[in-house]
């Protein structure tokens, strides 16, 4: 693959505004001291599966964001693509639905590093939207991006347009690990434990088949059951 050609320049911040780049399964990838810094978190927090199940997931959005051609922060990119599931670990878990608490332990993150507060916030949005495709993938590039290469390692959505040798390459460095199946297993363990952080989104469906007794919240007993006479 040829190199970033098309990647905007991040804004000034305290990171080099031109990063150098780094080379994974034949991927050209920015190489700036906020993206190391988040993979060292993200490994250090995440089982092996999960690991490698955001690095596919930024490989693919770098790969997609280049067959679009147009100009994206490609720090921006890797940062929420590499902490998008950072709600299903430790370092992130607590009351709320788990891409907001992932987002949250992101945003307050990149904002230790010194990303300012227009990109941290894209970086929150990124996460906290990217299991809702119909909302984020009309955001911005870099939000719709990371849904994208999340969908491809997740659902196999556009795993057409990623050619077969940069398909092969990653999954040979960065190997599923069972993903299927321990992922589903961590999300019934959310439905299981916090039904009602997944009434309005994709967890709610594994809760449904997968665990016994589940009950979450329903819109439909909200809307029927508010307090006004009619």
């Amino acid at each position: 693959m040829q190199a970033l050609s098309r990647i905007a320049p991040p804004p000034h911040s305290r990171h080099s505004p031109e990063p150098a780049t780094r080379t994974l399964a034949g991927i050209t990838l920015p190489d700036t001291l906020l993206v190391s810094r988040a993979l060292e978190y993200v490994r250090e927090n995440s089982d092996p599966y999960l690991f490698n199940h955001v690095m596919r997931s930024w490989l693919f959005a770098v790969i997609l964001a280049e067959q679009k051609g147009e100009p994206y922060d490609a720090e921006v990119l890797a940062v929420a693509t590499l902490l998008h599931d950072l709600g299903l670990t430790k370092a992130a878990s607590g009351p709320l639905r788990f891409e907001v608490e992932g987002a949250n332990a992101a945003r307050a993150f990149v904002r230790r590093e010194g990303l300012d507060e227009r990109r941290a916030q894209l970086v929150w949005d990124s996460i906290a939207l990217n299991s809702t495709p119909s909302i984020c993938l009309h955001k911005e590039t870099e939000a719709a991006l990371c849904t994208l290469g999340v969908g491809v390692d997740w659902g196999g959505w556009h795993h057409e347009s990623i050619p077969r040798a940069d398909m092969a390459r990653i999954l040979e460095t960065f190997p599923r690990l069972g993903m299927k199946h321990r992922f589903a297993h961590a999300v019934c363990r959310i439905a299981e434990a916090r039904p009602e952080t997944t009434y309005d989104n994709f967890a709610r469906d594994f809760g449904k088949r997968f665990v016994p007794d589940y009950d979450p919240p329903s819109a439909v007993e909200a809307l029927l059951e508010s307090p006004f006479e009619e």
